[in-house]
């Protein structure tokens, strides 16, 4: 069946976009009945008829999706599924998502929806996971979609270290790419390595599609200067795909044309609109995992403003995984606010890697930089943003990222059984 979907654009008001969200109520809540789990969950309840009626349903957690693994939110036939896809499972137990094509659709839609657009003529990167998880995939689904030749440079291959990154984006003439803020960083340092500057060398870089981690305006504004190309980060997960997107103005919206977004206050359990407080999302044209108040655990602040962009759209910043936060001292740090002062050096002091420790007494920053005073900048930086003691070591190139991890260019091996006399044969189905 031929879903329409709604396109920036098609609602005026916020009113308008509330309407949207709720016309597509009825036939959420009947695709998310034929789940074992909501069937089990919401039996003898009435159905929701507005959003706010919605908020009465508890909060679907990871916790139950890892729980209904592998199949226990499946709400059609498992013929008409197009992929499966699990997390990452860094909490000991993964969690199962799994599409239609018609899911497809409305996922790839939403990654495409850049205000650096993607056309037939580009060489689209893609160099976040494929594997199990949803990154790769996504990005190269939307990327087909709009005709580009995509480049899939997984960036859990071992057939793909940087220097070979460096050398796709250099030869090919690779004009957008997606990864995560990182990768961006290891590029220019390895681009470097190899004799080139990554702000000159690399003129077909239309911009760079970033997301999987925060990412503060001072390290996003870093990453452009550094490859002199616009950064445009969007956030989602593997159990939604994408949830937000940039705007031209350099704000994330949420897309809540597709997704119904809410903020949870997890002291008091209070839910509303906007405000800070952890992310529930409810993907409004799911068809193969209908999620209702999915809780991502993630720390966000929502506010529904005006925007000069003009898409109508709430405004969110991305704190992190919620309690990511560390006391030191009497303050409370967390990563966003010591990346930006990091990355709120000069351009000068060459600093692109960092770490961070924050104990209970002092927060401890190493930074790779051989710059004078680089050291006294920093600290007096945290002392004046921060409040909290610090020591602020500069490390030489090199020590937080070993020098061969940017310039080693290793062989992918594939298995073998017979080899020659002189040839080591401890190499035997190796192909790693």
């Amino acid at each position: 069946m031929t879903v329409t979907r709604p396109q920036i654009g098609d609602w005026k008001s916020i009113e308008e976009l509330r309407a949207l969200q709720e016309r597509q109520l009825a036939p959420l809540l009947a695709r998310a009945a034929r789940s074992p789990f909501y069937r089990a969950r919401e039996s003898g309840r009435s159905a929701p008829a507005t959003a706010a009626d919605l908020r009465s349903l508890e909060p679907t957690s990871k916790q139950d999706l890892r729980d209904a693994y592998p199949f226990g939110l499946l709400a059609v036939n498992r013929t008409e599924l197009a992929t499966y896809h699990e997390s990452s499972g860094s909490a000991g137990q993964p969690t199962a998502s799994y599409y239609t094509e018609g899911d497809w659709a409305d996922l790839a839609e939403r990654y495409a929806r850049k205000w650096v657009g993607i056309e037939p003529s580009d060489v689209f990167l893609v160099r976040t996971p494929y594997a199990l998880m949803i990154t790769g995939h996504l990005a190269q689904a939307a990327a087909r979609s709009k005709g580009a030749t995509v480049v899939p440079a997984d960036s859990r291959s071992a057939a793909t270290p940087a220097a070979r990154t460096v050398r796709l984006l250099h030869r090919l003439g690779v004009t957008l790419t997606w990864s995560n803020p990182t990768e961006a960083l290891l590029w220019a340092a390895a681009a470097r390595a190899a004799g080139l500057d990554p702000a000159t060398d690399f003129p077909s870089l239309r911009a760079l599609f970033v997301g999987g981690e925060p990412l503060s305006p001072a390290r996003r504004a870093r990453i452009s200067s550094l490859w002199n190309a616009p950064v445009v980060e969007e956030y989602g997960s593997t159990e939604t795909g994408t949830l937000a997107g940039q705007c031209p103005q350099g704000r994330l919206h949420l897309w809540a044309d597709r997704v119904l977004c809410e903020v949870l206050d997890p002291s008091s359990g209070k839910l509303s609109e906007e405000g800070r407080g952890r992310l529930v999302v409810t993907p409004l044209y799911r068809e193969a995992m209908p999620l209702l108040r999915y809780n991502l655990d993630d720390e966000v602040e929502v506010e529904y403003t005006d925007c000069a962009c003009g898409w109508r759209l709430p405004v969110v910043r991305v704190l992190g995984r919620g309690g990511f936060a560390w006391p030191v001292g009497t303050g409370t740090v967390d990563q966003q606010q010591v990346e930006d002062l990091v990355f709120g050096l000069p351009a000068s002091d060459g600093v692109l890697f960092w770490r961070a420790r924050a104990g209970r007494d002092l927060l401890h920053i190493q930074v790779e930089s051989q710059a004078a005073g680089v050291e006294r900048r920093l600290t007096e930086a945290v002392a004046r943003s921060l409040g909290v003691p610090c020591r602020v070591e500069a490390l030489a190139p090199g020590s937080l990222v070993p020098t061969s991890v940017l310039t080693s260019n290793p062989d992918a091996l594939k298995p073998r059984g017979l080899f020659g006399p002189e040839e080591d044969w401890a190499q035997a189905l190796l192909y790693y």
